[in-house]
């Protein structure tokens, strides 16, 4: 796997640069909670017809930061940031929570845990 730091500033351009459609499939966002401040976000990217060729982009944000949406750029990624605002409280631009946690579930079930 190649990761590639970036920021919540630059991973839109940075991503931009990098994505083919026709090249890489997006796989998912994925979230690693640094501490009760602070997640690690994962863009994750696995390239067509070539086995185990992944790269992800991975920046730190602040849980109270609003973050950028890709799905300008890659429309199905609203799914994968619906559920990191279900599963963790972030505010990604344009994701509404409610995907998959029902009104009497555990909020953000995903924070907290080591």
């Amino acid at each position: 796997m190649t990761k590639i730091k970036t920021t919540i500033e630059t991973f839109i351009d940075d991503i931009s640069k990098f994505y083919d459609a026709k090249l890489w499939h997006f796989i998912t966002l994925n979230g690693i909670e640094i501490d009760e401040n602070e997640i690690e976000l994962q863009w994750i990217f696995s390239k067509y017809g070539v086995k185990d060729e992944i790269t992800a982009f991975y920046a730190i944000a602040n849980f109270n930061q609003k973050i950028p949406s890709i799905t300008h750029l890659i429309p199905s990624a609203i799914m994968s940031e619906r559920e990191a605002v279900d599963m963790f409280g972030i505010d990604i631009e344009g994701a509404q929570k409610g995907l998959f946690l029902d009104n009497d579930s555990l909020k953000t079930p995903l924070r907290g845990i080591k």
